[in-house]
């Protein structure tokens, strides 16, 4: 008869998850996810066979809080398709100040993630690119909505519109870890939102 578990598996993978978002996947080794979690490296093994399946399970596990979060605001009806864009641009400029140590934020997971390994990490690549075609669906729909409503004029290309918003969007997260304060990142928001009006 197998042994239970004897700790909180979704705390550990979320202690992961921080960790990882942290430091990056190649630097955290395997001690950190020991210290981070409390669990001994049998435990680690035992329960999330390596490192990698770790890393993409926590990777999963942020992106689908992300993106629930995103998409809520994205999809909400009650405001105009402009208002549900700078409303998202809002919720990045207060994760980004929110989370910072040392004057930096630690940034997106999956921007950090996209830089760090989806030129050489299947699994990664495709994870992530499952969440952009969800979110720039959501953000499409968002202009498209904005275009019916009368708060988005610009006459470029909705799709476009959408990879630009998101391009925008991992711009202020890599520009939070370089240091950038609220001010400029409020900055780049208003000059996105510029954008869907010119």
């Amino acid at each position: 008869m197998a042994r239970p578990r004897m700790f909180d598996e979704e705390r550990a993978l979320d202690a992961a998850m921080r960790t990882f978002w942290e430091k990056g996947y190649e630097a955290t080794s395997t001690q950190d996810l020991c210290e981070a979690t409390g669990l001994g490296r049998s435990s680690i093994y035992n329960t999330f066979k390596s490192k990698h399946d770790l890393f993409a399970r926590a990777l999963a596990r942020y992106i689908d809080a992300m993106t629930t979060a995103q998409l809520a605001v994205l999809e909400d009806t009650r405001l105009s398709g402009a208002d549900r864009i700078r409303a998202l641009l809002a919720m990045v400029v207060e994760g980004e100040t929110e989370h910072r140590a040392g004057g930096r934020s630690p940034g997106c997971l999956t921007v950090n993630t996209t830089v760090e390994l989806a030129g050489r990490d299947a699994r990664a690549a495709r994870m992530i690119e499952r969440d952009t075609a969800r979110r720039l669906a959501a953000l499409r729909a968002a202009v498209e909505q904005g275009r019916r409503d009368g708060s988005i004029t610009s006459a470029r290309d909705a799709g476009a519109l959408a990879r630009f918003v998101n391009a925008a969007i991992g711009g202020m997260r890599i520009s939070s870890q370089g240091g950038a304060d609220r001010a400029a990142l409020e900055s780049i928001a208003e000059v996105t939102m510029d954008a869907l009006t010119a």
